[in-house]
């Protein structure tokens, strides 16, 4: 099938976002595909998570449209956008976990709110949410202030597959993590696409987590993407912030980022 005619999990179009007289989001146009692991790319400040909250609804559009699994949801009804909504999750950058309540209760959070499911199914289907991400059943009767931070983007994880979503919105998920636990959580994310056929929209700055799990990476500047393809297509853009980000002293190209080597004993 040619690149055109894959089928679209989101389609982005002349989308305006913005506060008060700035605008941070200018006339954007994307489009993710179903199935891929789409990596965006920007400076600090620079409109990503911008962008991400605009089309989950967190934040309201000034222009444009989004269209997520065929549907815009500024123009549906109240009952299709729930229905679009349920098909998605979102692990937001600070995991967002409820303090108060266990990971195994987070978890089933999404499940009390969207689904009539008995307290043992639900417990079945939470306990199998943390051991997808790497959890253990013991650890679902833990709180958040219990958990190291690789544990918070882990349990936040298996809430955001709760309702065993289509589309993965991930804002920066690999950010406080050491190298390790960030390459393991890029490995989940790989993985997790791989067997669930997951369409995953990644916010990040991680350069590994750009090489790694990415299928195509879109680079946001001037509130508009300015290169969009594979990390070989990052490396030959022309733009002045995607050469500097790419290709400045602190980055490292793909032939650059050594292998890892197994941990001793």
């Amino acid at each position: 099938m040619a690149e055109q005619e894959l089928p679209l999990a989101i389609e982005i179009g002349d989308l305006v976002v913005g506060f008060g007289k700035h605008t941070v989001i200018d006339q954007l146009c994307l489009d993710v595909r179903r199935g891929e692991i789409l990596g965006l790319v920007g400076a600090s400040g620079g409109g990503k998570s911008v962008l991400l909250r605009a089309l989950i609804g967190l934040l309201p559009k000034r222009a444009g449209h989004a269209r997520i699994l065929g549907v815009d949801l500024d123009r549906a009804d109240t009952e299709v956008a729930r229905a679009i909504e349920r098909r998605w999750g979102v692990l937001f950058q600070s995991g967002a976990l409820f303090s108060s309540l266990s990971l195994r209760e987070n978890i089933q959070f999404p499940m009390r709110e969207n689904l009539r499911l008995s307290a043992g199914l639900m417990e079945e289907m939470a306990n199998a949410k943390l051991e997808i991400v790497g959890l253990s059943v013991e650890d679902g009767d833990k709180f958040p202030s219990e958990l190291s931070g690789g544990m918070v983007k882990r349990a936040a994880l298996a809430r955001a597959l709760a309702l065993d979503p289509e589309i993965l919105f991930l804002d920066e998920p690999t950010s406080g993590l050491d190298p390790i636990s960030a390459a393991g959580f890029d490995a989940l994310i790989k993985a997790l696409q791989e067997t669930l056929g997951l369409t995953v929209f990644m916010v990040t700055h991680d350069l590994d987590s750009l090489n790694a799990v990415c299928d195509r990476i879109a680079a946001l500047a001037e509130g508009k993407i300015v290169a969009l393809g594979p990390m070989a297509d990052m490396l030959a853009c022309k733009h002045p912030w995607v050469q500097a980000y790419f290709g400045g002293s602190r980055a490292r190209p793909p032939a650059q980022i050594p292998a890892q080597v197994p941990a001793k004993g």
